[in-house]
Formats: C-alpha cells, sequence, structure tokens
C-alpha cells in the first residue's frame, strides 16, 4: 500500500492511497465463492451455478462492497502508518476504482493541530473565602418561611411585601402592545416582579380602586419594540393579600423532614446545604478563571473546521430544545452562537494537551465518591448507582466532569492564587 500527504489550507491534510489490484481482486474472488455456494438461481442447483453467471449476477455489487469496506479500512491503515490524528470524518475522493487496477484515492481531512499550552506560570486566580456566619443562616431561614408563606385577604392599602391582584390595559400613544394586558395578574410589592414605575403606581390601592399609571421603559429594556417608551395602563385592584409567614416551631422544622425535628436541627441542616452550594459556587468561579486563564494565555490556536462546526450546531441543538422545540425542530441561526462555539473547541484542545503533558490520570476514588454522593443525595441509593453502572454514556458525564475538576487543581497548583473573602449573599447573588 502506497500513501502520500499533501498539507493544504490551515489543518486540511489530502491523503492519497494506492492498495495493489490483487489485494481488491483476491477479496472479490473469494465474496464471489462464498456467494456461488449459497446462490438460489432459477434452472440451477444451489452450489453448481456457474462462475461466470455468478459474476454476472453479482459481480459488480460484490466488487463496490469490497471497495468500500478496504477505502475504510485502508484508511485507518494509512493513519496509523502516517503518524496522523484526524479531527472528524474524511471526505473520500475516488481516482481509480477499475477493475484489474490499484485502486486509488484520497481522503480529505482536518487533523488536530500540534499544541504547547503557554502562560501556565502567569495565571492569576482570585479564590473566594466563604465564612457562613449567624445572619446569613437567619436570612435563609426567612427566605424558607417565605416559601411556606401564606396569603389572607386584607381590607387595607397595598404597601411593600404585600400581593395585590389586578386588571390592566396598557396602550402606547393611544394604541394598545403585545403584552400590556392581563387579568388577575397577582403581584408582590417590592419583589421586583414588576418595572418599578409599575410597583410604585400600586402602592396605596385597594381592593376596587381604578387609577392610570405611567410607565417608562428602559432603553435596556429586552422587548425592542418597547424601549425607551412610555407607557399608560388602566389598572384595577381586585383584591389586597397580606402575608402570614409559619411560625418558627417544631412543626415548621418537621415540614422539611428534620428526623428529630427540631428547629436546632433544622439550622444544621440549612447550614451544611448552604455550606454545599457555596462550595460548588467556588469551584465553579475557581474553573471559569482558571480555564478562561488558559485561553487568555494562548489565543491564537488554530482550531479543526469541521469541530467547530459540530460544536456550534450542539449549541443550536441545545438552544432550540430549551425553546420547547422537538427533535426535527427548525435551528436557530447559527451566527449567535459562532463565537461559543469556537471559545469551547479551543478549551477543549487546550485541555486535552493539559491532560496528556502532565501525566493527569482519572482519580477512580473520586468519581467513586461523586456516584456515592449523588446516590445519597437522590433517595435510591441503590437504584442509582445500579442506573449509572449500566449507562455508560452517564458515567462517562461523570468522569468528565471529575477529570474537569483534576485539571483545575492542577492549574491552581501553578497559578498565583489570592484569597479574598466575601459575604455568603454576594457570593449567590453574583452566580
Amino acid at each position: 500500500m502506497m500513501v502520500s500527504v499533501e498539507s493544504a489550507e490551515g489543518l486540511e491534510r489530502r491523503m492519497r492511497v494506492q492498495v495493489p489490484a490483487d489485494r481488491i481482486e483476491s477479496e472479490v474472488a473469494s465474496r464471489l465463492e462464498s456467494v456461488g455456494r449459497t446462490a438460489k438461481i432459477k434452472g440451477f442447483r444451489p452450489g453448481k451455478v456457474p462462475k461466470k453467471v455468478i459474476v454476472q449476477r453479482y459481480g459488480a455489487q460484490v466488487r463496490q462492497e469490497v471497495i468500500g469496506e478496504i477505502m475504510q479500512s485502508t484508511y485507518f491503515e494509512a493513519l496509523t502508518q502516517e503518524k496522523l490524528r484526524p479531527a472528524g470524518g474524511p471526505r473520500i475522493e475516488p481516482n481509480n476504482t477499475s477493475e484489474g487496477e490499484d485502486l486509488d484515492y484520497t481522503a480529505v481531512f482536518e487533523v488536530y493541530p500540534e499544541l504547547e499550552v503557554l502562560g501556565l506560570d502567569s495565571l492569576s486566580i482570585t479564590r473566594p473565602q466563604v465564612e457562613i456566619g449567624d445572619s446569613d443562616l437567619d436570612d435563609m431561614i426567612e427566605r424558607l418561611r417565605r416559601q411556606r408563606a401564606t396569603w389572607e385577604v386584607a381590607d387595607k392599602a397595598a404597601e411593600d411585601g404585600d400581593r395585590i391582584t389586578v386588571d390592566f390595559h396598557g396602550t402606547i400613544d393611544g394604541e394598545p402592545f403585545s403584552g400590556g394586558q392581563g387579568e388577575e395578574v397577582p403581584i408582590v410589592i417590592g419583589r421586583g416582579g414588576m418595572l418599578d414605575d409599575f410597583e410604585e403606581g400600586l402602592r396605596g390601592m385597594s381592593a376596587g380602586d381604578e387609577k392610570s399609571v405611567s410607565v417608562a421603559f428602559p432603553e435596556s429594556f429586552g422587548a425592542t419594540e418597547l424601549a425607551g417608551k412610555t407607557a399608560v395602563f388602566a389598572v384595577k385592584a381586585r383584591q389586597v393579600e397580606v402575608e402570614r409567614l409559619p411560625e418558627l416551631d417544631d412543626d415548621f422544622a418537621k415540614s422539611f423532614a428534620v428526623e428529630d425535628g427540631s428547629i436546632d436541627s433544622l439550622r444544621k441542616e440549612v447550614a451544611d446545604n448552604m455550606r454545599r452550594e457555596a462550595d460548588q459556587v467556588i469551584r465553579g468561579r475557581l474553573r471559569d478563571s482558571a480555564f478562561s486563564g488558559v485561553l487568555e494565555a494562548n489565543p491564537d490556536v488554530e482550531l479543526p473546521e469541521v469541530l467547530v462546526e459540530e460544536e456550534i450546531r450542539s449549541l443550536r441543538q441545545d438552544a432550540a430544545r430549551r425553546m420547547g422545540g422537538g427533535e426535527d425542530a427548525e435551528l436557530p441561526p447559527r451566527e449567535p452562537f459562532e463565537e461559543e462555539g469556537r471559545r469551547r473547541v479551543a478549551l477543549g484542545l487546550l485541555v486535552g494537551e493539559i491532560i496528556r503533558a502532565a501525566g493527569i490520570d482519572l482519580d477512580q476514588a473520586r468519581v467513586r465518591q461523586r456516584l456515592e454522593a449523588i446516590a445519597a443525595g437522590s433517595g435510591q441509593p441503590e437504584a442509582t448507582m445500579k442506573m449509572y453502572a449500566e449507562h455508560r454514556q452517564l458515567m462517562a458525564q461523570i468522569e468528565n466532569q471529575v477529570l474537569e475538576e483534576q485539571v483545575v487543581d492542577w492549574l491552581l497548583e501553578q497559578a498565583s492564587v489570592t484569597d479574598q473573602s466575601v459575604a455568603f449573599s454576594e457570593l449567590m447573588e453574583s452566580n
């Protein structure tokens, strides 16, 4: 087998492969002989069909099958011979498939770039440090109370913290607009559910009141057709309700499945959950900082376009699913996803090279710990462990996450890390 490789534009390679004719003819002859032993052709007993008839009937089909299979196998043989790493599948261009002559084809594909990850010794990362104090815990307990709050109709004017149910009809320059109408819409004043101008207009309203509220949409408003415009809403209040928070007692604790039903135990469980949440956010921050630093230090990574296109398509498919589309849903435009697609491919290549160069092996103990934690939180630990053991794709996701964490740990060892104290609320709000 003869192989030659030419470099085309960028990472594209043109690999010409020539396979001796006797390899093709030998395999074709063997296949036809096998076909002849089982072929059922009218006028002939099985196994007694003349070779010429077999060739006439099946020769062309068998030859095409053999050529296709040999192209595939020799393609991989040639890659190994030339020590090439293709990024994505090839485009095969047949040059000669004539009977009795050497098979000659060209495989066109992109290869992975040769990489050297630079600038790791200059990485600078800020690591948040969080102490969860009593005030943080009190605030979280108060949030839990609000989650279990009830609402009671009250004969009063609405104020901050009250829930007012309203009908409204908005116009701009006397004309109604999309999204400007609503009936029996509950709004908690002061919680930011509506624009400030609208909520301000609701303050002081009682059940049965009607008024006109002027609302200025900010220039940055998401609906561009409304941005910077002023609307007038005709508002009618249907009812006002006040919030009733549950008592902070044993019954409240039991409603969160606290085993001994005590407030002290509830506070401990909540504090533990807050710590786990904070640790998760911090890990995400460190990951983003480390990977952003790697990308900034290596801005000129040459990217296989085939991988970029695959990543962009994946992002578009994810976006379509988030918007409620099915498998056959039309994908959103390509352009908004191109930058992120290129970023992800570049990062994947750089991380892969870090793993190779640093000799980072998957820590199976960490994988096991991660699985046990997932299983414990599922409420069905045995069934969950079995599910992951039986589904390779799910297991691969866990393994990739752990390996990524190992890369981040390694990068932190190379980087200059500065610890910075941050309040729990600030950490979570900026997440």
